[in-house]
C-alpha cells in the first residue's frame, strides 16, 4: 500500500480493523515509516461517550483519548507491507499523564514516535495536543499477531 498524505477516514479504514464508533482517528497528516506519525481527531458534540453533567461543558474521557493515541500508532505499524495481514494488540501503557480536558470543538493533534521496534513487539511514545498544549502523553507497548488467531476452525 502506497501512503499518500493526507490519509482520510476511508484510507484509515483500509489499515485499521476498527469501525465507527470505535475508529477514533479522522485523518493522518504526517508519516515517517518506523519513526513518527501525526494524526487528527476532531471532537464533536454528538460523540456518544462524552462525559458531562447538566450545566457543565462535556469532556472527552481520558480512556477514549488514550485509545485515539494508540490507534494513530497502530496505523504507522499496520501500514508496513509486512504487517498488512496482522493485528496489533495494545499490551500496556506507562507514565501516562492527562494534562488538561478535551471538549467538543477541539481538534486533537496526536503524534506517535517509535521508541523501540522489533518484528513482533514495540514501544511508542504518544503525545496529544490541543492548540499546541499537551493534553495527554505516555508510552504504549504493543504486540503483533496473526489476523486469524483465535478464529474458529471449520
Amino acid at each position: 500500500m502506497e501512503i499518500s498524505l493526507p490519509l482520510d477516514y476511508t484510507a484509515i479504514e483500509r489499515i485499521l480493523p476498527h469501525r465507527y464508533p470505535f475508529l477514533l482517528v479522522d485523518r493522518i497528516i504526517e508519516f515517517e515509516p518506523d519513526k513518527r506519525i501525526v494524526g487528527i481527531k476532531n471532537v464533536s458534540l454528538n460523540e456518544r461517550y462524552l462525559a458531562h453533567r447538566d450545566g457543565e461543558l462535556p469532556v472527552l474521557p481520558p480512556t477514549i483519548l488514550t485509545e485515539a493515541v494508540a490507534q494513530v500508532g497502530a496505523i504507522m505499524i499496520l501500514a508496513k507491507p509486512e504487517n498488512r495481514e496482522k493485528l496489533i494488540y495494545f499490551m500496556g501503557i506507562e507514565k501516562v499523564r492527562y494534562r488538561r480536558p478535551v471538549h467538543p470543538g477541539d481538534q486533537v493533534v496526536i503524534e506517535a514516535l517509535v521508541r523501540r521496534l522489533r518484528s513482533r513487539m514495540g514501544l511508542l511514545r504518544g503525545i496529544a495536543r490541543v492548540d499546541g498544549k499537551v493534553v495527554v502523553e505516555g508510552t504504549m507497548t504493543f504486540a503483533l499477531g496473526p489476523r486469524n488467531e483465535g478464529a474458529p476452525t471449520a
